[in-house]
Parts: structure tokens; sequence; C-alpha cells
């Protein structure tokens, strides 16, 4: 068996981290405004 990384796999795993990344801005975001800390207006 081949121990070798298919070319992919690094790209693969930045892409899950950056859709991660995403998800945890706009949950953060979500919190901020519902409990008022950031206007709703402010966020589009």
């Amino acid at each position: 068996m081949s121990t070798d990384e298919s070319p992919t796999a690094r790209e693969s795993r930045v892409a899950i981290s950056e859709d991660w990344a995403a998800t945890a801005v706009g949950l953060i975001l979500l919190v901020l405004v519902l409990t008022g800390v950031v206007p709703v207006g402010l966020v589009p």
C-alpha cells in the first residue's frame, strides 16, 4: 500500500477549514445581533 497523499488532499482540508471559519463567523454575528450588541440595521 502506498502512503502518498492525493494531490488534492491538502486543498480539500483548506476548503473545509474555510467553510468552518465562515460558519463560525456567521454564527457569531447572529449571536451578536440577537443579544443586541450589534444593531439589526448594521448587518444586512
